[in-house]
């Protein structure tokens, strides 16, 4: 399906509750202050798009491309990130606010988090390897047989990470947080 092009276009204070966003190829665009809550952005390509102070909870993602799309002080609570085209997919998230989300079985190498909260996110299945959780607060988050090599996790908190059930060879822990590795052993540590 070709989408028309929408290139180098900025978006402000947008309400796309109650209108609906145009399927488009949306190219070095930026999404300011607009709120995407329970809307619908299935079969759109955002490349090299940039969504500041959005609200994008709750939106359907579906088939949706995602290329050097940056997020950033974003609130994507609940989002099926899964439900997405994989194709190209690559994305970073700052001070966004992630909970409920779900990037179940999705391949996400390289993608950096920063300043977020990610609470109760799904990564089961998932490749995020070479990847960078800075300043995380993962409580809740579930990592099962998930590919976590080379990741890190160095200022990440609250995390429960099973060594056994998931791929984390010279992935960076602190001393600080090494104990979120430790949780599923039920050991007790003074």
């Amino acid at each position: 399906m070709n989408l028309p092009l929408v290139d180098n276009q900025h978006f402000r204070n947008q309400d796309y509750t109650s209108i609906i966003l145009s399927k488009a190829e949306y190219s070095n665009c930026t999404f300011t202050n607009c709120n995407f809550e329970n809307s619908d952005i299935s079969n759109n390509s955002f490349l090299e798009c940039e969504f500041i102070e959005c609200n994008l909870s709750n939106t359907n993602v579906a088939h949706t491309i995602f290329n050097d799309v940056a997020f950033n002080n974003c609130k994507l609570v609940g989002v099926l990130f899964q439900n997405c085209d994989d194709f190209l997919l690559n994305f970073g998230f700052t001070n966004c606010i992630l909970n409920l989300s779900s990037f179940y079985q999705l391949k996400i190498n390289r993608t950096t988090f920063t300043d977020c909260k990610m609470h109760q996110v799904d990564f089961t299945g998932a490749e995020i390897k070479n990847a960078a959780f800075n300043n995380i607060d993962l409580k809740g988050a579930v990592f099962e047989e998930t590919n976590l090599e080379n990741t890190d996790f160095s200022t990440a908190f609250n995390f429960s990470i099973h060594p056994s059930t998931n791929k984390i060879k010279n992935a960076i822990f602190s001393k600080d947080n090494c104990f979120g590795l430790l949780n599923a052993f039920k050991i007790k540590i003074k």
